[in-house]
Protein backbone atom coordinates (compact mmCIF):
# COMPACT_ATOMS: atom_id res chain seq x y z
CA UNK A 1 0.00 0.00 0.00
CA UNK A 2 1.16 3.32 -0.51
CA UNK A 3 2.37 5.72 1.95
CA UNK A 4 -0.09 8.66 2.09
CA UNK A 5 0.25 12.25 2.79
CA UNK A 6 -2.38 14.80 3.79
CA UNK A 7 -2.55 16.02 0.24
CA UNK A 8 -2.59 12.52 -1.25
CA UNK A 9 -6.18 10.67 -2.54
CA UNK A 10 -7.82 8.64 -0.46
CA UNK A 11 -7.58 5.93 -2.57
CA UNK A 12 -4.21 5.39 -1.85
CA UNK A 13 -2.17 6.73 -4.97
CA UNK A 14 0.38 9.48 -4.18
CA UNK A 15 -1.42 12.15 -6.52
CA UNK A 16 -3.65 14.95 -4.74
CA UNK A 17 -7.36 14.16 -4.22
CA UNK A 18 -8.39 16.77 -7.45
CA UNK A 19 -6.10 15.44 -10.18
CA UNK A 20 -7.24 12.06 -8.93
CA UNK A 21 -9.99 10.70 -8.32
CA UNK A 22 -11.33 13.85 -7.89
CA UNK A 23 -11.50 13.96 -11.73
CA UNK A 24 -14.58 11.42 -10.87
CA UNK A 25 -16.86 13.03 -8.36
CA UNK A 26 -16.46 16.42 -8.66
CA UNK A 27 -19.18 17.10 -5.47
CA UNK A 28 -18.79 20.33 -5.50
CA UNK A 29 -19.43 21.02 -9.10
CA UNK A 30 -23.16 20.36 -9.47
CA UNK A 31 -25.55 21.60 -11.29
CA UNK A 32 -28.59 23.62 -9.26
CA UNK A 33 -31.08 21.55 -11.01
CA UNK A 34 -30.86 17.25 -10.55
CA UNK A 35 -27.47 17.31 -8.47
CA UNK A 36 -25.70 15.75 -12.51
CA UNK A 37 -21.92 16.82 -11.73
CA UNK A 38 -20.95 18.96 -14.62
CA UNK A 39 -17.68 18.01 -15.71
CA UNK A 40 -17.09 15.40 -14.33
CA UNK A 41 -14.71 12.53 -16.32
CA UNK A 42 -15.81 9.29 -16.71
CA UNK A 43 -13.24 6.75 -15.24
CA UNK A 44 -11.37 5.49 -18.15
CA UNK A 45 -10.82 1.35 -15.80
CA UNK A 46 -12.04 -1.05 -14.08
CA UNK A 47 -9.68 -0.25 -11.15
CA UNK A 48 -10.01 3.71 -11.47
CA UNK A 49 -13.60 3.26 -10.58
CA UNK A 50 -12.99 1.15 -7.86
CA UNK A 51 -10.22 3.77 -6.53
CA UNK A 52 -13.00 6.71 -7.10
CA UNK A 53 -16.08 4.49 -5.58
CA UNK A 54 -13.93 3.85 -2.23
CA UNK A 55 -13.09 8.05 -2.38
CA UNK A 56 -16.87 8.31 -2.25
CA UNK A 57 -17.18 6.21 0.67
CA UNK A 58 -14.90 7.71 2.65
CA UNK A 59 -16.27 11.15 1.36
CA UNK A 60 -19.69 9.85 2.15
CA UNK A 61 -21.00 10.94 -1.61
CA UNK A 62 -24.21 8.24 -2.12
CA UNK A 63 -24.90 9.49 -5.10
CA UNK A 64 -21.57 9.38 -7.36
CA UNK A 65 -22.12 5.73 -5.73
CA UNK A 66 -25.76 4.88 -7.30
CA UNK A 67 -24.58 6.45 -10.28
CA UNK A 68 -21.72 4.30 -11.16
CA UNK A 69 -23.63 1.09 -9.61
CA UNK A 70 -24.91 -0.91 -12.94
CA UNK A 71 -28.88 -0.33 -13.46
CA UNK A 72 -29.94 -4.26 -13.12
CA UNK A 73 -28.11 -4.57 -9.45
CA UNK A 74 -28.46 -0.79 -8.50
CA UNK A 75 -30.53 -0.50 -5.01
CA UNK A 76 -33.03 2.40 -4.49
CA UNK A 77 -30.97 3.92 -1.64
CA UNK A 78 -27.10 3.63 0.09
CA UNK A 79 -27.54 4.30 3.77
CA UNK A 80 -23.82 5.68 4.68
CA UNK A 81 -22.52 5.67 8.11
CA UNK A 82 -20.60 8.72 8.97
CA UNK A 83 -19.27 7.15 11.98
CA UNK A 84 -17.19 4.94 9.74
CA UNK A 85 -13.60 5.55 9.52
CA UNK A 86 -12.34 4.47 6.07
CA UNK A 87 -8.15 4.13 6.62
CA UNK A 88 -7.03 2.81 3.36
CA UNK A 89 -7.87 0.80 -0.19
CA UNK A 90 -5.07 -2.05 -1.09
CA UNK A 91 -5.55 -2.93 -4.69
CA UNK A 92 -4.84 -6.86 -4.61
CA UNK A 93 -5.53 -8.14 -8.25
CA UNK A 94 -7.63 -6.91 -11.56
CA UNK A 95 -8.32 -8.90 -14.30
CA UNK A 96 -9.89 -6.97 -17.53
CA UNK A 97 -11.05 -3.78 -16.94
CA UNK A 98 -9.05 -1.78 -19.08
CA UNK A 99 -9.78 0.64 -22.54
CA UNK A 100 -10.15 -3.00 -24.53
CA UNK A 101 -12.58 -4.64 -22.36
CA UNK A 102 -16.00 -4.93 -21.70
CA UNK A 103 -16.10 -6.76 -18.04
CA UNK A 104 -13.35 -6.46 -15.32
CA UNK A 105 -12.96 -7.70 -11.39
CA UNK A 106 -11.12 -6.02 -8.67
CA UNK A 107 -10.21 -7.46 -5.82
CA UNK A 108 -9.21 -5.39 -3.16
CA UNK A 109 -9.02 -4.99 0.84
CA UNK A 110 -10.45 -1.37 2.42
CA UNK A 111 -9.22 -1.13 5.79
CA UNK A 112 -11.20 0.72 8.30
CA UNK A 113 -11.09 2.00 11.98
CA UNK A 114 -11.17 -1.74 13.96
CA UNK A 115 -11.17 -4.14 10.47
CA UNK A 116 -10.82 -4.41 6.48
CA UNK A 117 -13.38 -5.42 3.91
CA UNK A 118 -12.09 -7.82 1.44
CA UNK A 119 -13.99 -8.50 -1.69
CA UNK A 120 -13.46 -9.27 -5.89
CA UNK A 121 -15.61 -6.86 -7.50
CA UNK A 122 -17.39 -7.10 -10.80
CA UNK A 123 -17.38 -4.07 -13.65
CA UNK A 124 -19.28 -3.79 -16.71
CA UNK A 125 -19.48 -1.00 -19.22
CA UNK A 126 -22.95 0.79 -19.90
CA UNK A 127 -23.10 2.89 -22.63
CA UNK A 128 -19.17 3.33 -22.54
CA UNK A 129 -18.55 3.95 -19.10
CA UNK A 130 -18.01 1.38 -16.68
CA UNK A 131 -20.21 0.55 -13.55
CA UNK A 132 -19.84 -1.76 -10.30
CA UNK A 133 -22.03 -4.83 -11.31
CA UNK A 134 -21.73 -6.38 -7.83
CA UNK A 135 -19.01 -8.71 -5.38
CA UNK A 136 -17.88 -11.36 -3.78
CA UNK A 137 -16.85 -10.67 0.05
CA UNK A 138 -13.31 -13.17 0.48
CA UNK A 139 -12.07 -14.05 3.45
Amino acid sequence: MVAMTTRSCPCGLPEAYEACCGRYLPQSRLRSTGGTPTDAAAAPTAEKLMRSRYCAFVRLDAGYLLRTWHPRTRPELVDLDPGMRWTGLEILDTDGGSAFHSTGTVTFRASYRGGSLHERSRFERVGGAWVYVNGDFLS
